[in-house]
């Protein structure tokens, strides 16, 4: 499901609440520990808040770390939820 290649991340699949928690786990084991990584979200096949709320806690573990990392590439339902939310500036989000 992620897939990194230096510094750049590649998210494939769905994140829910059905399985969010197992990639949160396997993000800490991909991920880079670099100053600056890009997670690409294109391959996000379906979501829900869950997936918004992943995308959070990935922003704060990476300012607690002085780290910083950028979503790219947001899926329209992605896009959307981030600014239902009202989260989508704080993000990043392309809308």
């Amino acid at each position: 499901m992620i897939s990194c290649d230096g510094e750049r991340c590649r998210i494939e699949g769905p994140v829910t609440l059905a399985n969010v928690v197992a990639v949160l786990e396997e993000a800490k084991a991909a991920i880079p520990a670099a100053s600056r990584v890009v997670i690409d979200l294109a391959g996000i096949t379906e979501v829900d808040s869950s997936a918004v709320s992943l995308l959070l806690e990935w922003r704060r573990a990476a300012q607690r770390q002085s780290r910083t990392v950028d979503f790219v590439n947001w899926p329209p339902n992605l896009q959307s939820l981030a600014e239902l939310y009202g989260v989508n500036e704080v993000l990043g989000g392309n809308g």
